[in-house]
């Protein structure tokens, strides 16, 4: 009887921020074989209200499982995550898993009780964040700062051009200038996009600031729902990765060597228009 292929996981974003989640979970499961997905038809979606962003969504999603097949669907993306995880839930049989605000395991690993929220300003001002900060991190001051403008840097960062410190401390400045800045030991990065510039950004708040993410955390639970689904290593097949687009042009051309480092060779427009 032949090997099942690898599992096959759909990783799924506005952007190329869910790289960040891809790699974690490649560090775990390096038998699977992923396909990223980056709906940049629609990129931002940190910008766009709720009813817009859940219908768009519903449709990218239809389209890209219809695609690749996937055995399990991360949505990459904390916009996303914080707004559609109900809606799409219900209407898709595949197991999905989200991704949130690292709130908890900030507040559980800071000693000052002075925590950053680094995220979309959509992030930053949805009830499902502000219930998170009560639910876990209630006794902490949490200085949030919603930038746009920073994933929008994490996204020119993997075509190759790297933001200079001068850029992003003007773009935490906010943040650094609270007065309460200098106590603050743990900064949450609350958008997959920030992990990308994770270097900079700690040379910017300190190597005393420890930057939390979801990555680690997304990656098990995809592995709990590969073994629940009786979904184990093919004894025979290599993984095989490819990257999936919304909408072509030139953009998605200059991101080949970045997708190559996580084993993409292959790219491919699935178009789903904006509209």
């Amino acid at each position: 009887m032949p090997a099942d292929p690898p599992p096959r996981l759909l990783v799924f974003d506005s952007g190329v921020g869910g790289l960040s989640i891809m790699a974690d979970i490649q560090r775990l499961l390096p038998h699977c074989s992923v396909s990223y997905a980056s709906d940049n038809a629609a990129f931002p979606y940190g910008t766009k209200s709720e009813e817009v962003l859940v219908a768009r969504v519903d449709r990218v999603l239809h389209r890209l499982i219809e695609h690749s097949r996937p055995d399990v669907v991360v949505v990459a993306c904390n916009s996303a995550s914080t707004l559609a995880l109900p809606h799409i839930r219900a209407h898709f049989r595949e197991p999905i898993v989200g991704v949130v605000p690292a709130i908890k395991p900030a507040a559980h690993q800071s000693r000052s009780r002075v925590i950053g929220l680094l995220a979309t300003p959509g992030t930053v001002a949805r009830s499902y964040t502000r219930d998170l900060i009560q639910q876990f991190a209630a006794d902490c001051t949490v200085i949030s700062l919603g930038s746009s403008e920073l994933v929008r840097l994490a996204e020119a960062h993997l075509r190759g051009q790297t933001p200079s410190l001068a850029q992003l401390q003007d773009l935490l400045s906010p943040m650094l200038s609270h007065p309460r800045a200098p106590e603050m030991d743990t900064l949450v990065l609350a958008c997959t996009h920030f992990p990308l510039l994770k270097q900079e950004l700690q040379a910017v708040v300190g190597p005393e600031v420890a930057l939390i993410d979801s990555g680690e955390a997304i990656a098990r639970r995809v592995a709990y729902w590969l073994t629940e689904l009786g979904r184990r290593k093919s004894a025979s097949e290599s993984p095989v990765h490819q990257a999936l687009f919304t909408a072509d042009g030139p953009e998605v051309e200059r991101l080949g060597p970045a997708l190559a480092e996580f084993g993409i060779n292959d790219i491919q427009v699935v178009a789903v228009p904006n509209n």
